[in-house]
């Protein structure tokens, strides 16, 4: 509600009109087109004409598009992060550990905690969008303390760090910066929605909703196409990043060609759910899945093109 208010403060103030002008037509968009009131303002609806807003998928079409191709009892591969890193075992480079595994045997955490990176990764199996994630240094902990720090956090499960690749890490060195990638599976192939680089700025995590960048990547080379995007619509786009100054737009992922392939592996390697969201990590090594997502960000899809997509999803229908 916060963020909306602010939102709605800086577009009356943007358009010169009433801010209750602003909220009143942002509600009759929300009826109109199924969107929910942050898409109004991350969509710039209130530059767009009529037309224009018919094209962008809102909250309430994904809703209903992700649970027609991802049905509830197919999610749980998703959702827990301990189920997906068991499952997708092959598509996997990091070691990892349960807080029950670890508990029966905390001797094994001297593995983890002598990990070449010297960080571990803490999670809740069933966080989303970087929450219950936190990043810590192996040097502060024991064994022991770290298990109870672990019980203490309501963390289940840890992951050695991932070290991405130089490229990245020169991008930026904040956080892991990850590209998603958009499935859908179509008569037993695997079509491309899409692929973002998200990129970190001064932060563990790389979502979009924590204030990092987003930037479109083209499917065929694996070049990063157009500027840098908050979902905050008071910070303008950028073509570089803003702390390390490396170039964002021409950008070359690496390792492309086998982000691809591995994502297409894995997308038909379990079918149960149609419409994923993957998130790859890319180290000097190669590509690794970070997880798999059913409810993947429609705003992630589309803002960075600035342009609504729907329709890609209208023909699976």
């Amino acid at each position: 509600m916060k963020k909306t208010k602010k939102f709605s403060e800086y577009v009356a103030k943007l358009k010169g009109k009433p801010r209750l002008l602003i909220i009143f037509h942002s509600i009759i968009d929300v009826f109109k087109f199924n969107i929910s009131i942050k898409d109004y303002y991350q969509f710039r609806f209130y530059n767009l004409k009529r037309i224009e807003k018919s094209n962008w998928a809102g909250s309430g079409f994904m809703y209903e598009f992700q649970l027609k191709m991802n049905p509830r009892k197919n999610r749980s591969v998703l959702e827990n992060k301990i189920e997906f890193l068991n499952l997708y075992k092959e598509f996997i480079r990091r070691k990892y550990s349960t807080l029950d595994m670890i508990q029966s045997n905390i001797a094994s955490l001297q593995e983890f905690i002598k990990n070449g990176s010297k960080k571990l990764v803490l999670k809740g199996s069933k966080g989303q969008v970087g929450a219950e994630v936190e990043v810590i240094q192996c040097s502060e902990y024991s064994p022991q303390s770290l298990v109870e720090y672990m019980k203490d956090s309501d963390f289940d499960m840890v992951e050695e760090y991932v070290v991405q690749h130089d490229e990245l890490m020169k991008l930026s060195p904040s956080g892991l910066n990850t590209v998603r990638v958009f499935t859908q599976l179509n008569n037993g192939k695997v079509d491309f929605l899409g692929a973002r680089l998200r990129v970190t700025v001064n932060s563990p995590v790389d979502n979009m909703a924590a204030g990092n960048i987003a930037a479109p990547i083209d499917m065929e080379s694996g070049v990063v196409c157009g500027a840098g995007v908050f979902s905050d619509i008071m910070k303008d786009d950028v073509d570089i990043h803003p702390i390390t100054e490396v170039s964002i737009k021409n950008f070359q992922i690496p390792f492309w060609k086998e982000v691809v392939q591995i994502v297409e592996r894995a997308a038909l390697f379990n079918q149960d759910n149609k419409s994923i969201g993957w998130d790859v990590a890319i180290t000097n090594a190669g590509p690794e899945l970070i997880e798999g997502n059913h409810n993947w960000c429609k705003t992630l899809w589309q803002l960075p093109v600035k342009k609504g997509l729907k329709s890609k999803l209208l023909a699976y229908q």
